[in-house]
C-alpha cells in the first residue's frame, strides 16, 4: 500500500469476542475504503496492521469456519 491513512483519530471498535476487562483483543477501523486497519487493543500505540479489504474477509470467513 502506497498511501498510509492517518489513524490517531481512527474509530476503533474492538472484536464482539472480547472480554469487558479489556483484556485480549483484536480492534478494527472502519471508514478506509479498500482497507481494514487492525490492532491489538492491548498495546494500541503500536503500528496498526493495514490489511486489504478481501484479505480480511478471507481472514474472517476463515475464523467463522472452523479454519
Amino acid at each position: 500500500m502506497r498511501d498510509i491513512p492517518e489513524l490517531s483519530t481512527a474509530p476503533w471498535r474492538a472484536s464482539s469476542y472480547s472480554n469487558t476487562n479489556g483484556g485480549e483483543c483484536v480492534e478494527v477501523a472502519d471508514g478506509y475504503p479498500g482497507i481494514v486497519p487492525v490492532r491489538d487493543s492491548k498495546n494500541p500505540a503500536d503500528p496498526a496492521l493495514l490489511l486489504r479489504a478481501p484479505a480480511w474477509t478471507s481472514f474472517v470467513d476463515s475464523l467463522k469456519h472452523g479454519a
